[in-house]
């Protein structure tokens, strides 16, 4: 099978497509390495990516439509897998305008080339447990109504949802969107709190620790992240018979939602806590409340991702977070 991982060079798109190339896959990757975070970060990574057979990249923005529209159409991919976004809540209070190209403007492209593409690929592409928003029902369901985000990123990903239904509708386009929670591990991206707490302790720097350390998340190992990836590109959505129009999960359309977590939140203390296992040192903690655009806690109900692919998130905080600090130290040389 051939696919197109857009934003191979990030975090999810570079173990993604490692793992696709090592059972065969020809992966076609694009990435902008624009500067978010450290660009050098992402060029190690697709360093990695390019010494593989099968593996083949170009440089590209989203929002640059001739080109992506040109790769869709010539590439006769089987699979898109768009991972490629202006990611972070915080960032998009600051910066609304990237998130309107980037996650808006680039995805339309990303639609638009898969429905001029020779055949119809199967188009996955990454949500976000941030469209939740203000939704207080534990755990999240993706039969929860997501009507009330409360920060640009997530509305933006609930956009996202809404644009690859309509595609899903009008095209017959398969379209299955992923919501993602909390990822981590190595080769993680820099402005995640994991690899901001790390960096801080090693350095003898405080901790910002928000909402006084009472947030709950349902982190999730980049490991099982990517096995649902692999796992769901190969259930190709089918439209849901007798669907009465109640039921925001399902569809009259070929296209399909999953969460993606462990349902297992844990509280940022406990969190910071095993960290502090991890790298032998104790931090000091600044002791801050929440950011405008943050939730207190998100909990994963992956009921019917285990349901139609076999799998659920399974690896522990307590393994995550010893294998992301030993690559840390060996990757900065500490």
């Amino acid at each position: 099978m051939k696919v197109l991982v857009t934003g191979a060079a990030g975090f999810i798109g570079f173990h993604l497509s490692k793992r696709l190339l090592d059972e065969g896959y020809e992966v076609f990757g694009i990435d902008n390495l624009n500067d978010y975070y450290d660009p050098q970060l992402k060029k190690d990574r697709l360093a990695l990516l390019q010494d593989r057979n099968g593996f083949c990249f170009r440089q590209m923005d989203l929002v640059d439509r001739d080109g992506i529209l040109g790769i869709c159409r010539e590439g006769s991919f089987d699979v898109v897998v768009n991972l490629a976004a202006q990611a972070g809540v915080r960032y998009s209070i600051e910066n609304p305008y990237v998130y309107i190209d980037s996650n808006l403007s680039g995805f339309i492209n990303i639609l638009e080339g898969c429905r001029q593409a020779g055949k119809t690929p199967h188009l996955v592409y990454a949500s976000s447990s941030s469209v939740y928003g203000a939704n207080r029902r534990m755990p999240f369901s993706v039969h929860h109504n997501v009507d009330h985000p409360v920060s640009l990123y997530a509305a933006t990903k609930k956009a996202n949802e809404l644009m690859a239904h309509t595609y899903a509708n009008l095209y017959g386009i398969p379209c299955t969107g992923l919501r993602f929670f909390t990822v981590y591990g190595p080769w993680g991206r820099p402005d995640m709190a994991l690899f901001k707490f790390t960096r801080a302790i090693l350095e003898g720097h405080p901790i910002d620790v928000y909402n006084y350390g009472k947030m709950r998340r349902d982190f999730t190992y980049i490991d099982d992240i990517v096995e649902g990836l692999v796992r769901v590109m190969r259930v190709v959505p089918r439209p849901q018979e007798n669907w009465v129009g109640e039921d925001p999960g399902t569809s009259f359309a070929p296209y399909r939602i999953f969460n993606i977590g462990g349902s297992n939140p844990v509280e940022l203390l406990d969190f910071i806590a095993e960290l502090e296992k991890a790298l032998g040192r104790e931090a000091a903690k600044n002791m801050l409340p929440i950011q405008p655009g943050d939730v207190p806690e998100t909990c994963a109900d992956a009921t019917d991702l285990e349901a139609v692919t076999g799998f659920r998130p399974q690896v522990s905080i307590h393994e995550g977070i010893r294998s992301f600090v030993e690559w840390y130290r060996q990757y900065y040389r500490l």
